[in-house]
């Protein structure tokens, strides 16, 4: 077990498990959440740490949204001085910062499913977008806030949210700030589930995290790559690329142990994926 200011990590069984753990504060996302979450993902993602990443939370809310310290503390993403053109160019690239925070949930190799409760709140949206997979239980709502506090949503909402749900959902959820109930987030396909309680959704969770643990990391990762792939391209490009990747990475191997393992009735054993190299 780690812990950091913001999260408790647990890998076991190649499933590590992020837990958003400052509950007295509704795990709002203060400085320290920005730079502790892409450190997490990128370090078990760069070094093949496990198979799967489950994100949870603590708490009645999964996560209240930006902490407000982020606006007020020190400089402050609002801080003024200077030059008001030279201090836009500078905040356009911290925005950057920000959003690859989430989007190396999305970069990961591994997939990335995300377990709600309660509260998603404002930046909780361009967290959970970026997830794979969103599982969420009865008393869960999910909120674009950001409107409410006279600001355009910019972590990674709209990008991810547009190709999820329904358009005309987003921009209700965008321009009025409602939240939308668990039920209705399933309606509309944002989560596949909802559960009466957290335990029996972290149950199904970890059952599912278990069942894409014991599959071919190579192939997870390849299915994971095409999809986000197809999704941000035309068929006839998406096709070439799964074609390509097949001809470099389909592994005759891997599928004899999988064979063999269903004839046996055993459990199937492949390799991991092999850690990147960041550095010469």
């Amino acid at each position: 077990m780690t812990d950091t200011a913001c999260f408790s990590l647990s890998i076991e069984n190649a499933i590590a498990h992020i837990v958003l753990n400052r509950p007295e504060a509704f795990n709002a996302m203060n400085r320290a959440f920005w730079n502790e979450l892409p450190a997490l993902v990128c370090d078990i993602d760069d070094n093949a740490k496990a198979r799967v990443i489950v994100i949870s939370s603590t708490g009645k809310h999964f996560t209240a949204g930006m902490d407000t310290s982020v606006f007020t503390e020190g400089a402050g993403i609002s801080a003024e001085g200077g030059d008001q053109y030279v201090r836009a160019e500078a905040f356009r690239h911290f925005v950057h910062v920000l959003q690859q925070s989430f989007s190396c949930l999305e970069d990961a190799r591994m997939p990335v499913i995300a377990a709600i409760q309660g509260g998603c709140i404002g930046a909780g949206v361009d967290m959970t977008s970026a997830c794979d997979i969103r599982y969420c239980t009865e008393d869960a709502f999910f909120q674009i806030a950001e409107i409410n506090i006279a600001m355009t949503a910019d972590v990674g909402t709209f990008p991810r949210l547009c190709k999820l749900i329904p358009d005309g959902w987003v921009r209700e959820l965008a321009y009025a700030g409602r939240r939308l109930p668990a039920q209705k987030a399933k309606e509309i396909g944002l989560v596949n589930e909802v559960f009466a309680t957290h335990d029996a959704m972290m149950a199904h969770v970890m059952d599912l995290a278990r069942e894409i643990a014991e599959k071919s990391p190579l192939a997870v990762a390849g299915s994971k790559r095409m999809i986000n792939y197809a999704r941000d391209h035309s068929t006839a490009s998406a096709l070439d690329y799964v074609a390509l990747w097949n001809t470099s990475m389909l592994s005759p191997p891997h599928m004899t142990e999988a064979f063999a393992a269903k004839a046996q009735k055993r459990t199937p054993v492949f390799p991991d994926l092999a850690p990147l190299r960041k550095t010469m």
